[in-house]
């Protein structure tokens, strides 16, 4: 029996993963919970709530309790971490009696968000409760020497939000965040495909597009994709063909908010930071790195070289999990 585990939770918008030393990550699913409402329980979490979005009956609502990396709905939230640890106890096949935890938060985060998932986690049973800031867990997950006095610079593309953090020293010299991510690029793709063609997608079917053939801003070889949805017109199912080009365009928006972020960010550089960076380069993480490009066109647009992290969409919880180490460090550079 490990009654002291030590466990990493990256509370994800868009995924929850969890991190133990001796397993890794053992625990990678959607952030959404199917509540029922005639008597609020919890019917599923994780990837069979996901399948259910847009699919079931009145009484059974399936929740993403986590928007643009905070919590939006609190007993929700609680109810759906509860569930995850149990799943995560059967899994690992041990009690998780009074685990230590530690949580990331996105780094524009209010004292109020923190407190409420420091509650949320404590009132499963948690030990002891760490916070740390995305961004830093990110660069440790990434493999960066956030501990040396050198400039690791992070881009940290997420569900819900993107974050740019200059890290230096164990702790973060300067970080901007925007409440645009994975998200916010599936919802532009349902608008442009609405404006365009008179369909209704839902969101697992723009999250395909976006996967399949969306591109950052490059030129590139032109793709299709055929599309069903409901015609607003006719009330009834459509196929269209859609093209990567116009999947671009939906996202153009988006990018560019990104890149101002990472714009901004670098601007408020210390100078003696800055010459790091050019030799260094700038590490891009979350699950938004992986869209088609992304690397070239930032590295294009910055001119700086750009590198993709090993495990983009695990950096988070891995370096959560890591962060255990050197939590009172981290903790010493925040204050």
């Amino acid at each position: 029996m490990f009654s002291n585990a030590e466990i990493g939770i990256d509370l994800g918008t868009a995924n929850i993963l969890v991190y133990t030393k001796s397993k890794g990550i053992i625990f990678n699913e959607p952030s959404v919970v199917a509540i029922d409402t005639t008597n609020n329980n919890v019917v599923a979490v994780g990837k069979e709530a996901k399948e259910m979005i847009g699919k079931t009956p009145r009484n059974i609502v399936p929740i993403r309790p986590l928007k643009d990396g905070v919590i939006a709905d609190y007993d929700i939230t609680a109810q759906m971490l509860k569930e995850v640890l149990k799943k995560v106890s059967k899994k690992v096949g041990v009690s998780m009696r009074k685990p230590t935890v530690v949580v990331c938060t996105p780094s524009g985060s209010t004292s109020v968000e923190r407190r409420a998932i420091h509650n949320a986690v404590k009132s499963y049973g948690a030990k002891e409760v760490h916070i740390i800031e995305e961004p830093i867990a990110a660069a440790i997950g990434a493999d960066l020497p956030v501990e040396e006095p050198v400039a690791n610079v992070i881009v940290d593309i997420g569900g819900g939000t993107s974050e740019v953090a200059i890290i230096s020293f164990g702790g973060v010299v300067t970080c901007k965040s925007v409440r645009t991510g994975g998200d916010r690029m599936d919802e532009e793709i349902i608008q442009f495909i609405r404006r365009k063609f008179n369909i209704l997608i839902g969101v697992r079917t723009a999250e395909a597009i976006k996967m399949e053939i969306g591109y950052a801003l490059i030129d590139h070889e032109e793709e299709s994709m055929e599309v069903r949805g409901r015609d607003l017109v006719a009330g009834l199912p459509r196929v269209i063909t859609v093209t990567s080009t116009q999947v671009q365009e939906a996202l153009r928006e988006s990018l560019e908010s990104i890149l101002e972020t990472v714009h901004a960010t670098l601007e408020s550089c210390p100078p003696e930071l800055s010459g790091d960076i050019v030799d260094h380069g700038v590490t891009i993480t979350g699950g938004g790195s992986l869209l088609k490009g992304m690397q070239e066109w930032l590295a294009s647009e910055i001119n700086v070289p750009v590198h993709l992290a090993p495990n983009p969409l695990e950096s988070v919880a891995i370096g959560t999990g890591r962060s255990l180490k050197m939590i009172h460090k981290l903790q010493k550079a925040a204050k």
